[in-house]
């Protein structure tokens, strides 16, 4: 018997992203997040737009993807809850405290999960840690502050370096710039995003501790695992 081929990461992806589906309750406002696994769920979304009343999203990119399917999005002023926000992570550990910012999303992607009852994290398996902070931190700066920023992450002993896109810093979509930071050890991710997040100039630090995951749907070969926390 041939043995079934590995599933490719795109394909875990996918499997994920349609398992986050049997979390929508239907004729709900839904959150929906950024980045390449939340794209593979607006595709999933295109088989039942028909049961989404509407989407709150948390950016530009995937405004344009959901408006594309037919799928109405609302400023997240106009909403008072959400049942469901979906959204992928850098990182997500034991306890649900996810690292995320790689698409440059961070803060709106906070402002939806606070608006939400449960925050879905769709991942492939490779994103479950032990701990975080392999991936370099995320941090939405305000540009005037980040050299102080900067300095304040190497005193605790972290690399921050400015995100650029070609020759120029990386603009998000509220204007700011990004801070990629390394050589950090998260030990207490609650402690250490409630503090960075005080350091005057810092938009938001991508440590989603306050608003962490309270279910992630894991992309594994053998199928993917739901992980309630």
């Amino acid at each position: 018997m041939t043995p079934s081929p590995t599933p490719t990461q795109d394909e875990l992806k996918t499997q994920v992203a349609q398992a986050a589906l049997a979390y929508l309750v239907p004729g709900d406002i839904i959150g929906v997040g950024t980045g390449s696994t939340v794209n593979k769920f607006i595709e999933a979304l295109a088989g039942i737009k028909q049961n989404v009343r509407a989407a709150v999203s948390s950016s530009e990119a995937s405004t344009e993807r959901l408006r594309a399917l037919g799928i109405t999005v609302l400023d997240a002023n106009d909403v008072e809850r959400l049942s469901v926000y979906v959204d992928g992570a850098d990182e997500i550990d034991g306890s649900g405290c996810m690292v995320k910012g790689g698409g440059a999303a961070l803060t709106r992607e906070k402002i939806v999960a606070a608006l939400a009852d449960r925050f879905i994290c769709i991942a492939d398996e490779s994103k479950l840690v032990a701990r975080l902070g392999a991936f370099p931190l995320p941090v939405e700066v305000v540009p005037m502050a980040t050299a102080h920023v900067v300095r304040r992450f190497r005193a605790m002993g972290g690399t921050a370096s400015l995100r650029m896109r070609g020759s120029a810093p990386l603009v998000t979509d509220n204007g700011q710039h990004i801070l990629d930071v390394r050589g950090l050890t998260i030990e207490d991710p609650l402690a250490m995003e409630s503090a960075i997040n005080q350091w005057p100039g810092v938009v938001t630090v991508g440590i989603f501790a306050h608003q962490r995951a309270q279910v992630c749907l894991l992309g594994t070969p053998s199928g993917v695992r739901t992980i309630q926390y």
